[in-house]
């Protein structure tokens, strides 16, 4: 499967900041403290549509995260800290430099620092859909707009989120997330559950959450990760073969990463329009509810016919999991239009900054960020086939 990531709740996204800035304030009486601060939780509270209990306990644990950095380069030199951390954490290290001075990206302070997280999991993701609808439920968050999931430090409070969405008739999917940014607000740390995952996997996380310091719609949550998806990968092949060459084998592997997270995605896309076919027709809901079923179960059987010699297939799983709307909606998240972002990179000569610049150009137009997109695709396509009808003729000599 591939590494789940998200961005946080709405307060580290957007609110978190106020709480936290009445903490480093100097010379502050604790009455006005406790005074500013709790205003600043109601405000938060009543612009989110959030309790102050779900506002607090996010700056709790945010602030834990922020008070335990410490600077990588410093720690890496501990002499507790084994070869393999070591090594990990130098290749974060050189993937921040790749994406500050290469790609261009808003890099800040971000993955400089180590922070230790005190549990197995870092946050839960909630996730809903309409049972005969393929689209997201939405919470409303403050400067960031609407999002397609909502973050949880609690399992409990998640498995309450959950229960409550399913009173109301939804799928829902409750999931762990292992990295978030913060949108450029904080300088991010490393967490230290991350270093669970290889270099190559670390590569993509940190591309992956530092593009969201650099492009974020509001409002448009699919947009947001399924880029950030396809500029994780990308990115890791571009630095897996400055570092190492193009032949390679962690360049080798991080192709096929791509490759495998572009076939899964269009796969997706398959049932996702299979889905919404059924979704549209004119028969009755029980009807939907019954077909759809075989929609899942004919799914899961023809992907795992499909990967049936590659045993390795990072998305092997999906042939094995039961499946919702809400399930199909995270997928969907994630890779929507893989494709599509794919053909801007080819257009643009297989260059990635560039690519960027233009996804940066597309996103600034307003609109549906996917549709923008397509149309860079279109009118470099239809540049390419003028200046090609506009070539002169080559003949080969000694014909007519």
């Amino acid at each position: 499967m591939s590494s789940p990531r998200s961005l946080p709740s709405n307060l580290v996204r957007a609110a978190i900041r106020l709480p936290l800035y009445f903490v480093r304030l100097k010379g502050m009486a604790s009455f006005q403290f406790i005074g500013i601060g709790l205003s600043a939780v109601a405000l938060m509270s009543l612009l989110s549509g959030c309790s102050p209990v779900y506002v607090l306990r996010a700056a709790y644990e945010e602030g834990k995260i922020l008070w335990r950095r410490q600077p990588i380069a410093a720690y890496i030199q501990q002499p507790d800290v084994n070869s393999d951390t070591q090594e990990k954490l130098k290749t974060v290290l050189a993937v921040r430099e790749y994406a500050r001075d290469v790609l261009k990206l808003n890099v800040g302070g971000s993955y400089a620092s180590y922070s230790y997280v005190d549990r197995p999991d870092l946050t839960y993701l909630v996730i809903a859909a309409p049972q005969t609808e393929l689209r997201p439920y939405t919470w409303w968050f403050l400067i960031v707009g609407r999002v397609p999931y909502k973050g949880y430090f609690s399992r409990q409070d998640a498995e309450g989120e959950i229960e409550r969405l399913k009173a109301k008739g939804y799928d829902t999917n409750l999931r762990t997330s292992a990295a978030f940014s913060t949108l450029g607000w904080f300088d991010d740390p490393l967490l230290s559950h991350l270093l669970k995952y290889d270099k190559l996997g670390l590569s993509e996380i940190v591309f992956h959450e530092l593009f969201h310091n650099t492009l974020y719609v509001s409002g448009q949550g699919a947009f947001n990760e399924s880029v950030a998806t396809f500029i994780g990968h990308r990115a890791a092949i571009d630095f897996f073969r400055a570092k190492f060459g193009a032949d390679s084998a962690e360049h080798r592997r991080a192709i096929e990463w791509w490759s495998e997270e572009r076939e899964f995605g269009a796969y997706i896309g398959e049932i996702a329009r299979d889905l919404t076919e059924l979704y549209n027709s004119a028969i009755s809901r029980e009807v939907k509810l019954r077909l759809r079923e075989e929609v899942f179960t004919r799914s899961k059987a023809e992907w795992a016919r499909r990967i049936a010699d590659r045993p390795m297939h990072r998305f092997r799983g999906f042939s094995q999991q039961a499946l919702n709307n809400a399930v199909l909606m995270h997928y969907v998240v994630y890779l929507k239009d893989l494709d599509l972002f794919e053909s801007l990179y080819e257009s643009a000569g297989y260059n990635l900054p560039k690519t960027i610049e233009l996804l940066q150009q597309a996103a600034d137009k307003g609109g549906d960020p996917f549709d923008a997109v397509r149309r860079l695709v279109n009118r470099f396509n239809r540049e390419n086939r003028q200046e090609h009808d506009e070539r002169p003729d080559v003949k080969t000599p000694g014909l007519s």
